[in-house]
């Protein structure tokens, strides 16, 4: 099972949706998925069409020790792909964890119960857009992070700031956590900036950064309203098959390391 947080302190660069149709097209090629919505927000729950009167146990219960993982674990529509959804119960959650015991290790330990039957093979944690507690729980908890960057101005100054939390994290909790990789996403060609931010961030990174990028799409945007990924939304568009692409660049990678 390996577990990947899609991180970035900044909102708004597309953190959730690629947590969506990364894990949709995963799961399309046969492979147990399972997200586990750690934002207050509830994006990623709402863009798989989970009401908000159905996510009656949460990852709010189960980061603060109230009720175990499969208790919260709801289908989705994709064959495959389960969830742990959110709601607005977590924006308080760091102020309760901070008197709690280990509490940097709650979600590492509730996924320690994942029962043997559910045998995933993927889990993505979609984390706030903060360095909060709930995000290094995600990050103990994790074997590595992808992070998707917005191709703009600020883009490498946040990044440098997460790469630093993501080393702390290592060298104080989790020493086996890795840096996944860097997706650039929101990308338009014909933006100049765009572009050198693009090949700044590859300067930077090298081959950390994915080859697949991800463009501005609107029937991307679009998906969420209808309660469903981009990939069943859409599969022909173009940020649809960028994701696809991305789920196959991944996979691939992993079958290296594996090697």
């Amino acid at each position: 099972m390996q577990i990947i947080s899609v991180a970035n302190q900044k909102g708004g660069v597309g953190k959730t949706t690629t947590t969506i149709n990364l894990a949709t097209a995963i799961a399309a090629i046969r492979k147990r998925v399972l997200i586990i919505d750690l934002d207050p927000q509830g994006n990623a729950s709402t863009g798989f069409g989970i009401e908000r009167t159905d996510r009656e146990i949460s990852s709010y219960d189960v980061v603060l020790g109230a009720a175990p993982i499969d208790a919260a674990i709801l289908p989705t529509e994709v064959p495959g792909l389960d969830i742990v959804p959110s709601t607005v119960d977590l924006s308080g959650a760091d102020l309760e964890l901070a008197d709690l015991p280990e509490r940097n290790y709650r979600l590492k330990k509730a996924f320690e119960k994942i029962p043997a039957a559910k045998n995933y093979d993927y889990v993505l944690i979609d984390c706030p857009p903060s360095l909060s507690l709930l995000t290094i729980n995600a990050l103990v908890a994790s074997d590595s992070v992808l992070v998707p960057l917005q191709c703009e101005f600020f883009a490498l100054e946040g990044l440098s700031l997460l790469l630093k939390t993501i080393e702390r994290v290592r060298d104080a909790f989790n020493p086996t956590l890795e840096m996944n990789g860097v997706v650039l996403t929101m990308f338009d060609g014909r933006n100049n900036l765009a572009v050198q931010v693009a090949a700044d961030v590859r300067d930077y990174l090298g081959d950390k950064v994915y080859k697949t990028v991800i463009p501005r799409n609107v029937r991307v945007s679009e998906a969420p309203s209808h309660g469903l990924p981009a990939i069943l939304y859409d599969h022909r568009c173009s940020g649809s098959r960028a994701y696809i692409n991305l789920a196959g660049e991944l996979l691939r990678r992993d079958r290296r390391k594996a090697a």
